[in-house]
C-alpha cells in the first residue's frame, strides 16, 4: 500500500526536465556563478586570444614602464661599470674613481633612454630587427676592435660596446639573439680576426 502511495505522490510532482526557468532567471544565475568568466575567450581567425582590455589608468601603465625599465638600467649599468673596470685590469691599470665617474656620469642617462624605448617597444617586429642589427654591429665592431686596435682604445670603446650587445642579446627572441651571434662568429671567422692570443 505504502508503494503505490509514492508512486502517486511521484507522478503528480513535475519533473526537474518539465520545469522551465525563464531567460531573465538564467542569465541571473550564470553572472552570479561567475561561470563565463571561467570559460576561455573566442579565437579569431588568426590563433590569437582575444582579451578583453580593463580600464586601466594611462598614469598606471607609464608607471609599470618606468618601473620595468628601472629593472633593467640598474644591473646594465652596473655591467656597463664592470666593463669599465675589467678593461683596465686586463691592461693591468687600475680604474680611478675619476675614470669610472668620467664614464657613468653621461652614460647612464643615455642607457636610461636606449633601454626605456626599447624596453617598451621591445616586442614590434620593427624593434625586433633594429635590436638585431644594433646587436651585430656592435659585437662585429668589438670583435675588430680587440683583434686590430691599441689598448687606449679598447679602453674607451669596448666596455660600451660590450654592453650594447649583452642588452640586445638579452632583449632579443630566442631564434635572432642565436642568429646574432652566428653572424658575428662567421664574421670573426671571414675577416680572421683573431680575438684569442
Amino acid at each position: 500500500m505504502q508503494k503505490r502511495h509514492t508512486a502517486s505522490t511521484k507522478a503528480s510532482e513535475p519533473s526537474i526536465q518539465d520545469m522551465e526557468i525563464p531567460e531573465e532567471e538564467q542569465w541571473r544565475l550564470i553572472n552570479e556563478s561567475g561561470i563565463l568568466s571561467e570559460v576561455p575567450l573566442a579565437r579569431p581567425e588568426g590563433g590569437h586570444r582575444v582579451e578583453e582590455k580593463e580600464d586601466v589608468p594611462e598614469e598606471e601603465v607609464f608607471a609599470e614602464e618606468v618601473f620595468d625599465a628601472v629593472l633593467y638600467i640598474v644591473p646594465f649599468s652596473f655591467c656597463l661599470l664592470l666593463m669599465e673596470i675589467l678593461v683596465h685590469r686586463q691592461y693591468g691599470r687600475e680604474a680611478s674613481v675619476s675614470d669610472l665617474m668620467d664614464r657613468m656620469i653621461p652614460g647612464v642617462p643615455i642607457l636610461s633612454i636606449f633601454i626605456f624605448y626599447t624596453k617598451r617597444y621591445k616586442n614590434h617586429r620593427k624593434m625586433q630587427f633594429a635590436l638585431f642589427i644594433m646587436g651585430s654591429l656592435a659585437a662585429c665592431r668589438m670583435m675588430n676592435l680587440l683583434a686590430l686596435s691599441g689598448f687606449k682604445k679598447i679602453m674607451k670603446q669596448a666596455p660600451p660596446l660590450a654592453t650594447l650587445w649583452i642588452y640586445t642579446i638579452v632583449q632579443l627572441e630566442l631564434g635572432p639573439a642565436v642568429l646574432n651571434l652566428a653572424v658575428v662568429a662567421i664574421y670573426v671567422l671571414a675577416a680572421g680576426l683573431k680575438v684569442t692570443e
